[in-house]
């Protein structure tokens, strides 16, 4: 297993619809491509997790270099990983909008007891929490 983790800069400000429709784009993706993860979104900001496969996560993660739906993409991190940290998500998604897009399969609401509570501490789970909580998702 490998792993990577990116933030990027939205080119324009995205609204529910907009944001709904890349969850289910990117789930189905990532279905497909084996590759499970977790997105972030707030206020322009992307911040992402993908894992699976070295190859496959190496190809979906040049792809999204060429979204051109965002720009300034910074690498965080990249590596092997013993065990995957979103198993179950072929993509977590939280956004600062909680109310429309809780509706969606696979929204996590960052201001939840139980968000990213994991016994492995690593830095996917450390940076995932802290941008949720330098945003104060809600």
């Amino acid at each position: 297993m490998f792993n990577i983790i990116y933030l990027s800069t939205a080119t324009t400000l995205l609204n529910d619809f907009e944001l709904a429709e890349i969850l289910s784009i990117s789930r189905d993706n990532n279905v497909a491509k084996q590759l499970t993860g977790m997105l972030l979104y707030a206020d322009g900001t992307f911040m992402q997790v993908l894992e699976g496969e070295k190859e496959e996560v190496m190809r979906t993660y040049h792809k999204i270099l060429l979204d051109e739906r965002h720009k300034n993409v910074i690498e965080l991190a990249a590596g092997p990983l013993d065990t995957r940290n979103f198993p179950e998500w072929s993509m977590g998604f939280a956004s600062v909008n909680a109310d429309v897009l809780e509706e969606f399969e696979g929204y996590v609401d960052p201001q939840s007891k139980g968000f990213l509570n994991n016994e492995k501490v690593n830095a996917a789970i450390i940076m995932l929490k802290g941008f949720a909580e330098n945003n104060k998702m809600n």
